[in-house]
């Protein structure tokens, strides 16, 4: 499917957003993720989608870190290029749960690139009466990035560095701490060892949570088999099954 990019701007260290154009009608939940095919790269890479407006002449935002080549490329693309999408990929957050429907104090936590799919979720969570308070972990004060727009939407927002130069010094782990009781509900995203320690803290605080995870992927829709993970039930592909799966059924 062929977007337009509207714009790809520089937001952090190595930290780009871009807003793109085009059919958004296969996105029906935050957590979800597109394929993007980069001119001159074989495969396709994955990216989470932080924010959109479905349609068919519909608008996406996605923030993405240059780690390799082919995300240098893509940080290089100009306004008014096409790029080819798979898109709704993933099955999301879930807002239909009943712990979900039952909470009124989501704790959102996001590390690093984990953050971006925080904001659609955020702003969701808000229209349907929720009270968000999100915690989010950078290793330094240039890497950090939408806190101002969390802020904007008039949540209470936690941030924590390693370097401590922005925010309060430490892990997410330490502002969970801090956030005892104060919340009923868990949504994180981020690399493996953060969401182990927000998982094993959440099971030590009885609340319930749903954890997105971040893995290369070579098809995005669960041929290859190259991003399974083990839980409870059976080994399930983080890009088809998830990338969002539920704390209870996550071996970690």
């Amino acid at each position: 499917m062929r977007f337009k990019v509207h714009g790809n701007q520089v937001i952090a260290r190595e930290v780009f957003r871009m807003h793109l154009l085009g059919d958004t009608r296969r996105i029906v939940k935050p957590g979800q993720f597109v394929q993007i095919a980069i001119p001159g790269f074989y495969l396709r890479r994955p990216i989470s989608v932080c924010d959109w407006q479905p349609g068919e002449q519909g608008y996406m935002e996605i923030i993405y870190k240059v780690v390799g080549r082919g995300t240098r490329a893509l940080s290089q693309m100009e306004a008014g290029l096409a790029l080819d999408l798979l898109t709704g990929l993933g099955n999301g957050y879930d807002l239909d749960m009943a712990e979900v429907s039952g909470s009124q104090t989501p704790l959102l936590i996001g590390g690093g690139v984990g953050v971006p799919p925080l904001y659609g979720l955020c702003k969701r969570l808000l229209a349907i009466g929720k009270r968000p308070v999100i915690l989010l972990g950078f290793g330094a004060g240039l890497d950090a990035f939408l806190w101002r727009e969390f802020e904007a939407l008039e949540v209470p927002t936690h941030l924590y560095t390693l370097e401590g130069d922005m925010g309060k010094r430490g892990l997410v782990t330490e502002g969970m701490k801090v956030l005892r009781g104060r919340y009923d509900y868990i949504f994180a995203c981020g690399p493996e060892p953060m969401l182990r320690a927000v998982g094993r803290i959440g099971r030590e605080e009885g609340v319930r949570g749903q954890y997105s995870f971040e893995e290369r992927m070579a098809c995005g829709f669960g041929v290859c088999m190259g991003c399974s993970c083990r839980t409870r039930y059976a080994n399930k592909r983080i890009c088809r099954d998830g990338p969002v799966m539920h704390g209870e059924e996550i071996l970690w």
